[in-house]
């Protein structure tokens, strides 16, 4: 995915006015991995960052110690270690009055999934509640992983590739056991545009908030994506746009400065008027009431 990875030290891309710090990740090499994998300290102060910000990649945090808050998106989770967190490109996150923090944090673009394209949908559903606290035996069946993960990386013999992304598809799978058993796949090619409808609204695409312009863009028509995201995911994709278009709303009037005119805008909308009202019937509270209710909330 062009303009996910950059060199290391290129300063983060300057937000317009309003919007949040979206960060890349960083390869020594234009050629290198789309992947590192190590601690907190190894990986930069930019790992525990405390400040609302979102990535171009995936990123798995096994947190083993320390104390403070981990806030995605709109939700605040109390560390209580040992965790594993799971965060989507797109999502927005922070870490709050952290103290102690350790553990390892594994950073990946959708490209280094290549071997195993499925773990993109694992690795959606894992981030839709992504807070998982682990007992002992899960724990450290993760732990292991993380270290051969790690310990893999950090040698870098003939083959790392292959075996880094087998051990990565590893760790995805099993931390999705630890939730319920997800629904049968649909048939191939509906599975595969619902699977890039999901990656599309994930993204947050200003250009697209449209079942209409979705489809163009996937190059299917509106109803056979319809058919094929209702299978898929057994809700429709007018469902999913109007959750994508609130929860953009909720973060932009949680997490910046931007007036409701701007928001309105920034989710699709010519009209503040209608935006508000889409709004209060998706939330149950005007776009002023949910800004002056406060930034998060516990999960």
């Amino acid at each position: 995915m062009r303009g996910t990875t950059v060199p290391p030290g290129t300063p983060c891309r300057t937000p317009r006015e309003g919007e949040l710090p979206v960060h890349r990740l960083e390869v020594p090499l234009p050629n290198a991995l789309p992947f590192a994998v190590g601690t907190f300290d190894t990986i930069g102060p930019l790992s525990r960052a405390a400040f609302p910000h979102r990535h171009t990649f995936h990123e798995i945090v096994h947190v083993t110690g320390g104390i403070g808050t981990h806030v995605v998106d709109l939700a605040r989770w109390e560390l209580r270690p040992p965790h594993l967190c799971v965060i989507a490109p797109g999502q927005v996150h922070h870490w709050e009055d952290t103290r102690d923090l350790t553990g390892s944090v594994l950073l990946f673009t959708d490209d280094f999934l290549l071997d195993h394209p499925a773990d993109r949908e694992l690795l959606r559903r894992l981030s839709e509640r992504p807070w998982l606290t682990l007992d002992e035996p899960a724990h450290a069946r993760i732990a292991r992983l993380v270290a051969e993960l790690d310990d893999e990386y950090r040698r870098g013999e003939a083959g790392v590739e292959t075996i880094l992304r087998a051990l990565l598809h590893v760790l995805v799978v099993r931390a999705a056991r630890l939730r319920a058993t997800p629904a049968a796949p649909p048939p191939a090619r509906a599975g595969a545009v619902a699977e890039e409808f999901v990656r599309l609204v994930g993204r947050t695409d200003h250009a697209l908030w449209s079942v209409g312009a979705y489809a163009e863009r996937i190059g299917v028509t509106p109803g056979y994506l319809t058919e094929a995201v209702k299978a898929a995911t057994g809700r429709t994709p007018s469902q999913l746009v109007r959750e994508a278009r609130t929860h953009e709303a909720k973060r932009l009037l949680a997490k910046t400065d931007l007036t409701v005119r701007q928001v309105a805008v920034r989710t699709g909308f010519a009209d503040p008027a209608y935006f508000c009202r889409f709004f209060r019937r998706e939330t149950g509270l005007s776009p002023g009431a949910f800004r002056r209710g406060g930034e998060t909330r516990s999960p």
